[in-house]
């Protein structure tokens, strides 16, 4: 007998998993189908080798929204973010640019380089935190269109300027500068010191095919500065257990509201009938009916893949095929008998329970970004490097480690032969990489995981394996994310919305457009904005 239910999501990453259980608390029969064998997408921890538990993808916390987590009561099923306090950026020289939690030895270190940037970087911070707090409006609302002004669109722009006319006329500036310039441009205004400028301007091409020198850049940069934990800004955490125990807490909340989580159900396509969705037809021949079928897939998938064409404007078409994957990162996941030990500073210490920047220039980085402009993974690439079992020792068998490689650039397109046959030789050039801060590695390694773009589009069925669903440049955000005129979480087929990172307000572990699509779906149902439960 074939189930109906009010609404069914699509997806059981963390984004759709909050998209349900914001549903659910609202009264809403629930239905999450996920391909996978396990809910989180690619925020998700598995046993790779025995005992050895690795954050396969997405492996760091940080722009979870507050009002989420405390919404959900997710302490109470299970979340727990443990800090990660300090950078370590090891030079070639056996130098080294570390910054920690303790204000006055950051000063020292940076200091060693440049007094002028040390009494710049307070500056910096405090710049930076102001123009979080002023983008943190962006992540609460609905993104108006200025092209359509209705009644919702015009107060919504309204809204908007009141909150940024209201800002000081410099930091307005400052946030001009920030949505149009490069990550080393910018940075360049504030410091002298080249590893700090380097180190800093990584979080500005995290995922996407830009180097540092590109425009757009610095906005990524303020994305990732956006991170919150308990109110800190630019605070960021590992999550006890690994991603998945985000996903996996997601969850108990969702069911714990009334939802259903289905996984091992693939879904081939979404049912439509005289412009209405229907329900959804699952690989396996089953259908499954629902009222509101919410995506929480990338834009390609949830409108190329899972629809067909003749439901969808050509313009709408046109913009999605347009719109800008371009995976340039992969992931290395080591298994060690040991801990690393780096010659910048030796030996175990709190240094390791902190992330580990291969970024020793802006002209290092740039090269790397070369490469990948001509289609080769980085000879010599960008590395950031999560330690998690010195952070919680049960990721590893007492006395082991896990160490999660972040590494740009890997372009989904290679110039000449294909991932599968490059796959180690990635993999080789990652270590080869890493033995020159930390000799002992090589000889520590007892598994490794080699994962290219291909792979995570294979897995997770990440579009090219962009980890933002789509770049995180200025033409794709805000109104026009994913396209202009369709950002608003709803689509041209009735009852079929949107709701994952592909949409406003992007990539990362956020789980906001999860929870600005429900409030959509709710209003358009007529159950207002929030429920309080079943």
């Amino acid at each position: 007998m074939t189930r109906s239910y009010d609404a069914i999501v699509i997806g059981g990453g963390h984004n759709g998993l909050v998209h349900a259980a914001y549903l659910a608390r609202a009264g809403l029969d629930v239905c999450v189908l996920e391909a996978r064998p396990m809910v989180g997408g690619a925020t998700v921890t598995e046993e790779i080798f025995p005992g050895f538990r690795y954050s396969v993808f997405s492996y760091v916390v940080s722009l979870m929204r507050p009002e989420i987590i405390r919404e959900l009561d997710l302490p109470r099923h299970g979340l727990a973010i443990l800090p990660l306090e300090s950078t370590l950026t090891p030079l070639p020289d056996g130098d080294r640019l570390y910054r920690d939690g303790d204000h006055y030895r950051s000063w020292r270190e940076i200091a060693r380089f440049s007094t002028r940037d040390a009494e710049a970087y307070d500056d910096y911070g405090r710049s930076l935190f102001f123009m979080a707090r002023a983008v943190k409006y962006l992540l609460d609302i609905v993104p108006p269109d200025p092209g359509r002004l209705g009644p919702r669109d015009i107060s919504g722009l309204l809204g908007l300027a009141r909150h940024f006319l209201g800002l000081d006329p410099d930091q307005l500036h400052l946030l001009v500068k920030l949505m149009t310039m490069s990550a080393a441009d910018f940075l360049d205004e504030w410091f002298e010191t080249d590893v700090l400028k380097a180190t800093l301007s990584a979080s500005g091409i995290i995922g996407t095919f830009l180097g540092p020198r590109s425009p757009g850049t610095a906005y990524v940069l303020l994305h990732h500065y956006m991170g919150e934990i308990d109110g800190h800004f630019r605070a960021w955490g590992f999550a006890k257990g690994g991603t998945g125990a985000v996903a996996e807490a997601v969850a108990s909340a969702a069911r714990e509201a009334g939802a259903e989580i289905r996984i091992d159900a693939p879904v081939a396509r979404v049912l439509v009938r005289n412009g209405r969705v229907t329900g959804v037809a699952l690989a396996n021949g089953d259908e499954v009916h629902g009222r509101v079928v919410s995506s929480s897939l990338d834009p390609r998938r949830t409108f190329l893949d899972l629809v067909e064409e003749n439901e969808l404007p050509g313009e709408l078409v046109d913009a999605v095929r347009a719109f800008r994957f371009r995976g340039s990162s992969g992931k290395v996941n080591l298994a060690l008998d040991a801990a690393p030990d780096f010659t910048c500073m030796p030996g175990y210490g709190p240094h390791l329970r902190g992330a580990v920047s291969i970024s020793p220039s802006l002209d290092y980085l740039e090269r790397a970004y070369d490469d990948a402009k001509y289609g080769d993974f980085s000879r010599e690439p960008y590395i950031d490097i999560v330690i998690p079992s010195a952070i919680d020792p049960g990721m590893a068998p007492p006395g082991k480690h896990v160490m999660s490689c972040f590494v740009q650039y890997a372009p989904y397109e290679l110039r000449e032969g294909t991932w599968d046959e490059k796959r180690e030789a990635f993999g080789d050039t990652v270590v080869d990489t890493l033995v020159r801060y930390a000799p002992n590695l090589r000889d520590i390694i007892l598994h490794r995981q080699v994962l290219t773009p291909l792979d995570i589009e294979r897995t997770t069925g990440l579009s090219q394996g962009n980890i933002f669903q789509g770049e995180l440049s200025p033409s794709q955000l805000f109104f026009l994310r994913p396209a202009a005129g369709y950002a608003k979480y709803r689509t041209p087929v009735r009852g079929y919305y949107q709701c994952g990172s592909g949409t406003h307000p992007g990539g990362g572990i956020m789980g906001a457009p999860g929870k600005l699509a429900a409030n959509t779906v709710l209003a358009d149902l007529g159950r207002g904005r929030r429920g309080r439960g079943r």
